[in-house]
């Protein structure tokens, strides 16, 4: 009933008494579960969470993960496009619950960037591509959802998108490539080392390259 009256009446509408009697309860019950209305947010934004994230399980990887890269950005805000109140929610709800239900999506996020930068097409390590892409990603769609009939927002998201996978990869053959080989080779390296836990170096020896490779970007 929570997820009904949130899509109607939006997070900031939704009181404890309506919940209770569209759900025909009493108010003790729900606070026995939830414990207050903030813990029935962050219930409400857990369940957007799960459909999000059920969207993302039906498709597997592809050969490229940088269509997977592309996949992931424009399912990310067309779920936001369509579930305004969901979206909002998720994204402006910090308690524990939530946390731990977004960061299944990050480490999707991960995956593909590792296995990016496990073919030397990173630009920064995959730690750092995640939070760039994420935060432009939400903050592009929490954009859209201020004002989705603006005409400048036409084209918007794909602009962002570009720009953003531009800064974090490299396309082979591309005039930046043959431009600045070195400087690629010594990102795509540095990439490669903050994902490889294997390689036979000790931990002063990783510590050592990982600090001559950011020498040599400078």
């Amino acid at each position: 009933m929570a997820t009904t009256l949130l899509g109607e009446v939006g997070a900031s509408a939704i009181s404890v008494r309506d919940v209770c009697r569209a759900a025909g309860i009493t108010a003790p019950t729900l606070y026995h579960h939830f414990g207050d209305k903030q813990g029935l947010l962050e219930a409400v934004a857990a369940t957007g969470f799960e459909r999000y994230l059920a969207e993302k399980r039906r498709h597997g990887p592809s050969e490229d993960p940088l269509v997977d890269l592309r996949v992931g950005w424009d399912s990310h805000v067309g779920f936001g496009l369509a579930h305004p109140a969901f979206y909002e929610l998720m994204y402006a709800n910090t308690g524990r619950g939530t946390r731990a239900a977004a960061q299944e999506g990050l480490q999707v996020l991960h995956g593909i960037l590792v296995r990016l930068a496990e073919q030397g097409r990173l630009r920064m390590t995959p730690r750092e591509a995640v939070l760039t892409i994420h935060a432009a990603c939400v903050g592009t769609t929490l954009i859209l959802l201020s004002a989705q009939d603006d005409p400048a927002h036409e084209g918007l998201s794909h602009r962002v998108r570009d720009a953003v996978f531009a800064a974090v990869v490299e396309e082979p053959g591309s005039p930046r490539d043959r431009e600045n080989a070195l400087a690629i080779q010594v990102r795509a390296l540095r990439a490669t080392l903050s994902v490889q836990s294997d390689l036979p170096l000790s931990a002063g020896e990783r510590l050592l390259l990982t600090e001559l490779l950011v020498r040599l970007d400078q």
